[in-house]
């Protein structure tokens, strides 16, 4: 477990952005979308990369096959409940996969067997045995989940992990499901899951903690100093209702208290903002300023004393430096006169890595907006390459948009969007330029989808500052975000929109099985 030359333990990055983070009301991703943010992953060298829930849907099923076809450098799992269609599913999506992992669940707390499962104890102890042993069928690498492992009763819970071991799971893992759990007493959970399971010594314990109390990412450092040695996070801590635990937190502070914590990791940190940028742009789940690492404000400095101190010795206010986790300052300034390199550059150093036609589009964007701004910041570039990454594979487009408003006149808006490769029109009136807008596109794209939130706000300062716009849709039960920047507002409301729209699009039809594990 331990990198040659290094005193330290090796503690296993289990990343499940892609089925958990998925999880979130609103962060659905296309097929596409899985794959860029699972390759993102293997560069940042996670060791694990749970992909997806294959009996969930067929979507859902051909993502972690195409992940499975791509993906060397990391282990891809699968997630199943402890049913035999779940976990032959899981394995059939797996089978293209070099390193492949089933990774099986049952819930153990007396609440959830008599509610949920409707299953006496000795019931669910034959369903661990016969779970696990149908997972070693697929492959080797078996992970054993306890669900609402914090709630359970503790002797029971031992029971299902020695049974869980016997039958071949190499992993059990300890999840705090809704987030109860006090660090020190999840860690005591974990001590005594080493003292009294006689076999704990053939397999990795794992914690897979919940953010609902805000002690995720405590509950998970408590529980590696305990005997854990498999975390399971998301990137920026997305996951149902509060959230998961946080990447890039666990892993810099592993490598930051490294006084304290005598473990290390595998993650290339440089690539954390370069992970964090991505799935922000997929989900339209926008990062708070003030959050850990990866936040806007992580590494700002507004206060004059602090500013003064970290002119003497960024170290005064600075506990990590901005370049570990893949922020560069850079002197580079791009306006309407830098050409492609200088642009590659700079996306490099924003820790983007586009292909060549993606890089082509992005650059139109640029110039487009240098032709508006006399100085393009970081900032801008980041929204503007969001948004394309964001556009990518989109069915419905913006092509064209005239609106008329002011004072004494209703306001009104012509719209043309390309439908599958198709142009359409309308026009539609409303009581203010965005509400014409939105219905122009409801004239063209019908549905029935409700606006529970419409959100500005201006990536940098000035009145030539892009806007940034955030929109949420709910159809059905269905909930999904959109977002888009642009120097003009409307058009920026317009892409929003249409990025939800085009997401609510992909996600009808596809149904979610209940009981899954957090």
């Amino acid at each position: 477990m331990n990198r040659p030359g290094s005193d330290r333990e090796r503690i296993i990055i289990f990343d499940t952005t892609l089925r958990d983070g998925e999880q979130s009301p609103g962060a659905s991703m296309t097929i596409d979308e899985k794959i860029r943010v699972a390759e993102v992953l293997e560069r940042m060298g996670v060791d694990v990369i749970e992909a997806g829930f294959p009996i969930a849907s067929e979507g859902d099923f051909k993502a972690v096959r195409e992940i499975a076809k791509r993906i060397r450098g990391s282990v891809v799992c699968g997630l199943a409940r402890a049913s035999a269609a779940d976990i032959d599913r899981a394995g059939e999506a797996l089978e293209p996969a070099e390193r492949k992992r089933v990774h099986t669940f049952i819930a153990t707390s007396p609440l959830h067997m008599r509610v949920k499962l409707q299953m006496e104890p000795e019931e669910v102890l034959e369903r661990v045995r016969d779970s696990v042993t149908r997972a070693r069928r697929w492959t080797d690498d078996v992970e054993w989940s306890a669900e609402d492992a914090s709630r359970s009763d503790r002797d029971f819970l031992c029971r299902c992990i020695e049974i869980a071991i016997d039958a071949g799971a190499t992993t059990v893992n300890i999840p705090d499901t809704v987030g109860y759990a006090y660090p020190e007493e999840f860690a005591d959970l974990i001590r005594h899951i080493r003292d009294r399971v006689p076999n704990i010594d053939r397999a990795v314990i794992s914690v897979h903690c919940h953010n609902d109390l805000g002690l995720a990412v405590a509950n998970s450092l408590r529980a590696i100093e305990a005997g854990a040695r498999q975390v399971e996070c998301t990137i920026n801590g997305i996951g149902e209702r509060a959230g998961n635990a946080a990447l890039e937190e666990i892993v810099m502070a592993i490598r930051t208290r490294a006084d304290l914590l005598p473990f290390e990791t595998g993650i290339r940190t440089t690539e954390i903002m370069s992970a964090s940028r991505l799935v922000s742009a997929i989900t339209g789940f926008q990062v708070q300023p003030n959050k850990a690492i990866v936040g806007a404000n992580a590494f700002a400095h507004e206060s004059g004393i602090h500013q003064d101190g970290v002119l003497k010795d960024a170290q005064t206010y600075e506990i990590m430096r901005p370049e570990d986790v893949g922020l560069v300052k850079s002197s580079l300034v791009l306006g309407k006169h830098s050409g492609r390199h200088a642009f590659r550059k700079k996306l490099e150093e924003l820790g983007y890595k586009l292909g060549d036609n993606a890089l082509n589009e992005a650059f139109v964007r640029f110039k487009q907006l240098a032709d508006k701004k006399k100085e393009v910041y970081d900032e801008d570039i980041v929204a503007l390459v969001d948004d394309e990454i964001q556009a990518a594979d989109q069915r419905v487009r913006l092509a064209e948009l005239r609106v008329e408003c002011g004072t004494g006149i209703r306001p009104r808006a012509r719209m043309v969007l390309e439908v599958d490769g198709e142009r359409r029109e309308a026009a539609a009136t409303g009581d203010g330029p965005v509400d014409a807008t939105f219905k122009a596109i409801r004239a063209i794209v019908p549905h029935e989808a409700e606006l529970p939130l419409f959100q500005i706000h201006a990536v940098t300062e000035g009145t030539d500052a892009q806007a940034v716009v955030t929109v949420r849709l709910e159809e059905n039960g269905r909930t999904v975000h959109g977002q888009s920047a642009d120097t003009d507002t409307l058009v920026a409301s317009a892409r929003a929109y249409l990025a939800a729209l085009n997401k609510l699009l992909t996600k009808r039809g596809k149904t979610a099985p209940a009981a899954l594990t957090a």
